[in-house]
């Protein structure tokens, strides 16, 4: 079953074609969670990042109002609530990333938002019982969207690849899928934090270079790779789950393929070289 607003109706229309239960529902809207169909196991995902600087009451209300309703609607299923790395800090290149146990620092009101949305589930398995595993994920790439195809991109269009955040981990969307429905063996009261990524710490200045030698094109950089970054360490997820089916090499490459041949991207950039946590 899937709950959204589904503005495109294509999405809901795909979904139903391959067997999918679809609920078109506001959920911002606190009175509709009653009508919503009772379910063993929920995926949390929904959220809101871009929009946040000229918007930050409408994130405030998504990220932790909107997971409080969910979270009471559904105490006595177990919930797999999808979560960000964003809410470390940047930390040392060679510290080998953020760790769970690591006190959260946020940057900005998204991150800061995405740490209240944890707090409301953390709360849910204190109050409740709840089961819960929170994922903190980054990045999430396929071959529309991601930081790989950002970089492969503007390599492609010779745009200036910005090297302010200079390293990045970043996951194929099927593990990190695969991954998140495996967590919800893992949800526990108090709840699971696991951070989701790949385990490699990737040079955004290597993986722009790689990406111009397969497009024969000359790499422009701006900017210079500051001693700190985003990053998470992945000891955890590799315990539980073991690591990434798809290395880095290779999922740059299924990106190269991809962004080379013409196919069709989202045209919804990350943004991963923030540095100031405003989206």
């Amino acid at each position: 079953m899937a709950v959204s607003r589904f503005t495109d109706r294509t999405v809901a229309e795909f979904l139903l074609a391959r067997g999918v239960e679809v609920h078109p529902t506001d959920l911002a809207d606190p009175h509709v969670y009653q009508a919503l169909p009772d379910a063993p196991n929920v995926v949390f995902m929904a959220g809101q990042k871009f929009g946040t600087q000229g918007q930050p009451s409408r994130t405030w209300y998504t990220n932790t109002v909107v997971p409080a309703l969910a979270a009471s609607r559904y105490r006595e299923s177990r919930i797999v609530a999808f979560s960000t790395g964003n809410v470390y800090p940047l930390v040392p290149v060679n510290s080998g990333g953020s760790t769970e146990g690591d006190t959260p620092a946020p940057i900005g009101e998204y991150a800061q938002s995405c740490l209240g949305r944890e707090r409301v589930f953390e709360y849910a398995a204190d109050a409740w019982g709840t089961q819960v595993s929170i994922i903190r994920l980054n990045y999430a790439v396929d071959l529309r969207y991601g930081v790989l195809v950002d970089i492969a991109r503007r390599v492609m269009t010779g745009q200036p690849v910005d090297l302010r955040m200079g390293w990045v981990n970043c996951i194929w969307q099927g593990d990190a899928n695969a991954m998140a429905l495996a967590a919800f063996g893992a949800a526990s009261t108090p709840p699971l934090t696991l951070n989701l990524t790949g385990s490699e710490t990737l040079s955004v200045r290597d993986v722009a270079l790689a990406f111009g030698r397969y497009f024969a094109r000359e790499v422009v950089f701006s900017g210079n790779e500051l001693p700190d970054a985003l990053l998470s360490n992945t000891t955890r997820m590799q315990q539980l789950f073991g690591r990434p089916r798809v290395d880095a090499e290779t999922l740059m490459r299924w990106v190269a393929e991809w962004v080379g041949a013409g196919g069709t991207t989202s045209g919804k950039p990350t943004h991963f070289e923030q540095r100031e946590g405003t989206f």
